[in-house]
């Protein structure tokens, strides 16, 4: 009996492992988030991704108002990406500026590959490592776009820095918005202005 028992743990374990061997070979989950400097919102109008003969569809973002960098960034509203996109149409109105952004990223075939490197990280069980399975895209004043590769605030990579090209709008769309961004930062924009370099 005791022989019959563990026969059939054998094949069992026999059988496990070669289902686990059929599994797809990337199981990451991805994800693409949007970020802004604090002080300095946008509204994401559009955010459109494609896979090239896969998938192409559209990610709602909305408002972003933070995390641009530091103890609270670079992180901010997104989602989950399945498969990742090859290909990021994102377009934006800025409320300090009351401007209209928009900007095709091309993302580099070989970003996935770096993403999937081993990046340490810390949680109250203790460290590990894994992939930097985030990836953030930055809107800052002038129209600056910066991306970064992260798995925890704090060892995000800066893999690339572009310029977004301003396109036609009426910021009266916005208008309600505008005065609701204006109450809360408005002070610190008549301070400190609107910077459009160094991001």
């Amino acid at each position: 009996m005791i022989q019959r028992i563990l026969a059939m743990g054998i094949v069992a374990m026999a059988l496990l492992g070669s289902g686990c061997s059929a599994l797809p070979k990337d199981t990451v989950n991805w994800y693409i988030d949007v970020a802004a400097p604090e002080h300095y919102g946008v509204w994401v109008t559009d955010m459109f991704l494609e896979k090239s003969g896969e998938r192409s569809w559209r990610q709602p973002i909305g408002i972003v108002s933070c995390c641009w960098q530091g103890p609270y960034g670079p992180v901010g509203k997104g989602a989950r990406v399945d498969p990742f996109p090859e290909l990021i149409l994102v377009n934006w109105f800025s409320f300090a500026e009351q401007k209209y952004y928009t900007k095709i990223i091309k993302v580099p075939p070989d970003l996935l590959d770096r993403m999937r490197e081993p990046a340490t990280y810390k949680t109250p069980m203790g460290v590990y490592s894994g992939p930097r399975h985030f990836m953030t895209i930055g809107l800052a004043p002038g129209g600056t776009v910066v991306v970064w590769i992260s798995n925890q605030i704090g060892n995000e990579i800066e893999v690339m820095r572009m310029q977004a090209t301003e396109v036609p709008g009426d910021p009266d769309d916005f208008e309600v918005g505008t005065r609701n961004y204006l109450e809360k930062h408005g002070d610190y924009l008549r301070e400190h202005g609107i910077p459009m370099e160094g991001w």
